[in-house]
């Protein structure tokens, strides 16, 4: 895959309690990606991305919930997060405070 088509694997950082405890825990990293990426793809992409060096991934896939307002039936989106561990001494600030 070329460096355009990996700049397009990783969609947002997924920012929430829960990734704020696994990353400070486990030094994992939490983000959106793209629905058809695959572990490999997620992996050079982080690693591109942020110049380090990925120990893992694991993948999980949300189904958008259904919702409603009166008669109007909806749906929200589907979601593919990625979930990242970095190698011992590496690091990502997603805050961007310097």
């Amino acid at each position: 895959m070329n460096q355009e088509n990996l700049m397009k694997v990783l969609l947002a950082p997924h920012i929430s309690e829960k990734a704020t405890v696994i990353g400070e825990k486990n030094n994992q990293y939490v983000f959106h990606v793209a629905p058809g990426s695959s572990k490999p793809d997620i992996k050079k992409a982080v690693e591109l991305m942020f110049d380090v060096k990925v120990a893992g991934i694991r993948t999980v896939n949300i189904r958008g919930k259904a919702k409603r307002t009166g008669a109007v039936r909806g749906r929200r989106r589907d979601v593919r997060k990625a979930y990242v561990s970095l190698k011992p001494g590496f690091g990502i600030d997603l805050m961007g405070t310097q």
